[in-house]
């Protein structure tokens, strides 16, 4: 299709404009009411309307034909049945200005003129089309019940008065119900049209939302990831700024747990990374391996490297039977405790408790007493934690955190272990 014969109509209309009616695309388009100007006829409109004008002409001709066989029919009154009929056939061209006005003065003008005859079934025609039922339905049964009398006044010359009523009603209906199809068509076309413009409304708000959690999903899992070892890292800069006099050993110590500590940070950023580019964060399949509860004890030995100071009571007997989810969310919920007490209250020690069962589900508590000073407050916090909470509320699971009697803050978290 060449772009000469392809056109887009405003708000969105493509396709061969001229073989559509122009009412059809002033329905199809959005932004036609908002300039209050009618359609403009196309190359279609133009040629049914020459069509109807037509029809109307023959008609009224052939009616016009048949006058001086009618008996007792005064010269005045074939006159001014022509001149209607020629006026009536002009009229035809304002058919799509005012349908229900041209349908209503053809039914009183065809009681004084039979050449009007064709425009005013093309008058009905139109009506069926561009109307709604109940305008058809007063205009039609008036048409219809005007019949016997108009051919009681006025007999037709070749065929008896029954014949000729019933034709003319069965021409009247049908001609009515052939306009009621051709707008049942439109109205079928603008309701695809309508689901068509929702479906892809909804599939865009879907592909929306699912593109919003991938992102929050990502940051969530970014922030637990990089948070524990971007705190090592500052924790040992600090260590290494306030501390230059220190022995050669625990400088080489500090320099090497962030050396590590970085590459460590550089490999969960690629990950995250390569997640975000073939989908989701905790199935993929790509990229190391997601941590799982057996981590739990590199996580706490690393954290000691890092000089804080932690007890583990482990009660699972078995950490690898635990789910890979289940242990994958107690697993951050740990590591995210862990660093939030790294960062608001440091040099204290800190407990990891967990216990659990299969059937009884998981429980992990993680705890530590008040800072011995006042520690700056840090910017973000709190937000982990919301993380958190919906991570374990997704797992089927729940969390609690707070500050404890004595002063400290304590996480807390239960998540489901369905029975093998």
């Amino acid at each position: 299709m060449s772009n000469d014969e392809r056109t887009r109509a405003p708000g969105g209309f493509t396709g061969r404009r001229w073989l559509f009616p122009s009412a059809l695309i002033h329905e199809l388009d959005p932004d036609a009411g908002s300039s209050g100007r009618r359609p403009r006829r196309t190359a279609r409109d133009w040629a049914v309307d020459f069509s109807c004008f037509l029809l109307a002409v023959l008609i009224g001709l052939a009616a016009a034909q048949s006058l001086p066989e009618e008996t007792g029919l005064p010269h005045s009154l074939a006159v001014l049945d022509q001149v209607l009929g020629a006026l009536s056939c002009a009229a035809v061209w304002l058919r799509r200005r005012w349908p229900v006005g041209l349908a209503v003065a053809m039914i009183l003008v065809g009681l004084l003129s039979n050449c009007s005859g064709g425009a005013g079934m093309v008058a009905l025609f139109t009506l069926a089309v561009h109307r709604p039922f109940r305008y058809v339905a007063w205009t039609g049964g008036a048409g219809l019940a005007l019949v016997p009398l108009l051919y009681w006044v006025r007999p037709d010359p070749d065929l008896p008065y029954v014949a000729v009523v019933a034709f003319t009603a069965l021409l009247t209906v049908s001609i009515t119900g052939w306009g009621m199809l051709v707008r049942s068509k439109r109205m079928l076309m603008l309701s695809l049209r309508d689901r068509a413009h929702r479906a892809e409304t909804e599939a865009r708000l879907r592909a929306e939302q699912a593109q919003r959690l991938a992102r929050e999903a990502i940051a969530r899992e970014m922030h637990d990831v990089l948070a524990h070892r971007l705190t090592l890292l500052s924790v040992h800069a600090g260590a290494l700024e306030f501390r230059p006099d220190a022995p050669r050993e625990e400088i080489a110590r500090a320099a090497g747990v962030i050396r590590e500590s970085a590459h460590e940070a550089l490999q969960d950023l690629r990950e995250i990374i390569g997640v975000l580019r073939a989908g989701d964060a905790e199935e993929s399949s790509g990229g190391r391996p997601q941590p799982t509860l057996a981590a739990l004890d590199a996580l706490v030995a690393e954290c000691r490297e890092a000089g804080m100071k932690v007890t583990l009571d482990h009660r699972v007997a078995d950490p690898a039977a635990v789910p890979a989810s289940v242990g994958r969310t107690a697993y951050r919920i740990a590591q995210e405790a862990l660093t939030n007490a790294r960062k608001h209250a440091p040099g204290t020690e800190v407990t990891v408790r967990l216990t659990g069962a299969p059937g009884d589900g998981l429980t992990i508590t993680v705890a530590n007493p008040a800072p011995p000073a006042e520690v700056p407050p840090v910017p973000g916090s709190g937000q982990g934690l919301i993380g958190l909470t919906e991570r374990a509320t997704l797992a089927g699971g729940r969390l609690h955190h707070g500050t404890r009697p004595d002063g400290g803050f304590e996480v807390g978290g239960w998540l489901p272990w369905p029975r093998g």
